[in-house]
């Protein structure tokens, strides 16, 4: 399956902090405006008709897309949806967990999130007899 959204980033504004997806693949078509890509290290130009593609994996494949213009950008964002998946955010060491789990009545799903960073993570016993 694979999830879509229509972005439309204000001048000198920037959609979503550097981040990088662990199992799910990204793809951008640039609509409209012109901006930059940065990719891991690597800043590049972007304009209306390019075609990026951000694979899963570590830091080395973190992106983000800024309005670098004084007019809007429009660039439609095609995503894999595998679940769960886990962000890291190289920026401010951050880390996301999402996907869904079963509801304690066993009938539906439920969407789980957990943002945190490692050295805040408890240890395995920690609270348990």
């Amino acid at each position: 399956m694979l999830g879509y959204s229509l972005i439309e980033t204000a001048p000198g504004c920037r959609a979503t902090p550097f981040h990088n997806h662990r199992y799910n693949e990204e793809m951008f078509l640039i609509l409209e405006g012109e901006g930059s890509i940065r990719i891991g290290h690597d800043r590049y130009p972007v304009r209306a008709g390019d075609i990026i593609a951000c694979p899963a994996g570590g830091p080395e494949t973190a992106h983000q897309i800024e309005n670098t213009t004084d007019k809007p950008l429009r660039y439609l964002a095609i995503s894999t949806t595998k679940e769960p998946d886990v962000v890291d955010y190289p920026d401010s060491g951050k880390f996301l967990v999402t996907g869904r789990v079963s509801a304690s009545d066993g009938t539906r799903t439920e969407r789980f999130r957990f943002m945190g960073r490692p050295e805040t993570s408890l240890d395995y016993w920690d609270g348990e007899n």
